[in-house]
């Protein structure tokens, strides 16, 4: 598997339509990201730009889960393959039963 980073950019001008799909894209990065597909998922301060990272066996998969974004047709993105992609976990720490 590899990891890919998606460069995401958003409308100027977000209207009606797109608003109102928004949730259904946070539900639908929220599976992928519990399904370990997607490791990251970051807005831009000025709502301008997205970037997304995705563990896929090649760019071609990237596309077809980029394709299962409720957004995608808003999206202008490209894709780049990672060396490496490291990111510092945020976990409850181990619980000792002493």
């Amino acid at each position: 598997m590899n990891h890919y980073l998606i460069d995401i950019d958003l409308p100027e001008q977000m209207d009606d339509d797109f608003i109102a799909m928004i949730p259904d894209q946070r539900l639908h990065i929220n599976r992928l990201m519990q399904e370990g597909i997607i490791t990251s998922y970051s807005l831009a301060s000025d709502r301008s730009k997205l970037w997304t990272t995705v563990i896929a066996d090649n760019e071609e998969e990237v596309g077809h889960i980029l394709n299962t974004f409720p957004l995608i047709s808003y999206f202008i993105y490209s894709i780049h393959e990672l060396a490496f992609h490291n990111t510092a976990q945020y976990t409850m720490p181990p619980i000792s039963l002493n």
